[in-house]
């Protein structure tokens, strides 16, 4: 058994069973990646995927024990080169990580600026996407950690530390009704209008649904959810309603044209959260970047996180 047999059927499998795009991921051929996995099935006794003709069109009970076990196999391998890395090149590697939109264009540059004038050999990437996607992104090996806003761990290969507390604000555009109440913002008077907001906004477990609800308020009409607080702002702009954000991300000299009232008196404060595999190797400088983000997460604490149970939630 070849390591190199493992990767190629693990990542048909992230490929949804698609070889052709499996051997683009690879640079390799398509007839190269269905012999050595022929091969693995055969050294194994079993067959790791269901065939239709030529193509894969599922995978068998065994073959999905087979490449679970397969992924930790190669996270691992994965893990002993960045350790030889580690003490072989303390400042010069690659760190990939998970953001949502609002704490990369809002929390994180500073951050990122400080970083890279720390570490300027290494290779620093930023994806970003919905807190939903950037967990299963840290679950599939696919960034080093994620740093998100209300996100929902329920896997346990995964950790989450809490830390910093951030709340909400509403943005209007000038002149709008809600600029002359001579009193704070009360819930009644977001539900009056449609609301422009975070796609998670009115999740299940959200604190602004569970505001509206203990108070017996209506929920307001959300007329656009998106995962970019710029997006948001476009469109209250616009007049398409009344915005919901966080509080961070307003700046009354680049968001001319809109103005803000505080909701912070109106919900419950969140918090962002540093998502990790329990099973991940950090370099030193990935401890140090979540060190400059949040300067009271010190690498004990991190390594405490992880080797925790799954039920804990380190708030710091």
């Amino acid at each position: 058994m070849k390591l190199q047999q493992l990767r190629y059927a693990v990542e048909v499998y992230r490929q949804n069973l698609n070889v052709s795009e499996a051997a683009e991921v690879l640079f390799t051929s398509q007839p190269g990646i269905s012999k050595q996995i022929r091969m693995l099935e055969e050294e194994l006794g079993v067959p790791l995927f269901i065939r239709h003709g030529k193509r894969m069109v599922a995978v068998t009970a065994p073959g999905k024990i087979v490449l679970e076990t397969a992924e930790r196999v190669l996270r691992e391998v994965q893990n002993i080169k960045r350790i030889g890395t580690e003490f072989a090149d303390q400042n010069i590697g690659f760190l990939t990580i998970a953001t949502t939109h609002t704490l990369a264009r809002y929390a994180l540059p500073k951050v990122v600026a400080a970083f890279v004038e720390r570490y300027p050999q290494v290779q620093l990437s930023i994806h970003t996407a919905s807190p939903k996607a950037i967990s299963h992104m840290v679950l599939d090996g696919e960034v080093d950690f994620a740093i998100g806003m209300e996100m929902e761990v329920e896997h346990p290969e995964l950790r989450k530390l809490s830390c910093e507390a951030w709340n909400r604000s509403v943005i209007v555009p000038d002149n709008h009704a809600l600029l002359s109440l001579n009193r704070p913002l009360r819930l009644e008077d977001i539900a009056a209008y449609p609301l422009i907001t975070y796609d998670i906004a009115f999740s299940e477990q959200s604190k602004i649904a569970r505001a509206f609800t203990q108070e017996g308020c209506n929920i307001p009409k959300v007329a656009l959810a998106s995962a970019d607080t710029d997006v948001i702002k476009t469109y209250v702009k616009q007049g398409l309603g009344i915005g919901l954000i966080a509080s961070m991300a307003f700046d009354s000299l680049q968001n001319q044209g809109l103005q803000i009232l505080s909701a912070e008196h109106l919900f419950e404060p969140s918090f962002s959260q540093i998502i990790l595999r329990h099973d991940v190797y950090l370099r030193g400088f990935g401890y140090e970047f979540l060190t400059l983000y949040a300067p009271r997460l010190t690498r004990s604490l991190i390594e405490s996180a992880l080797y925790s149970p799954f039920e804990e939630d380190f708030s710091i």
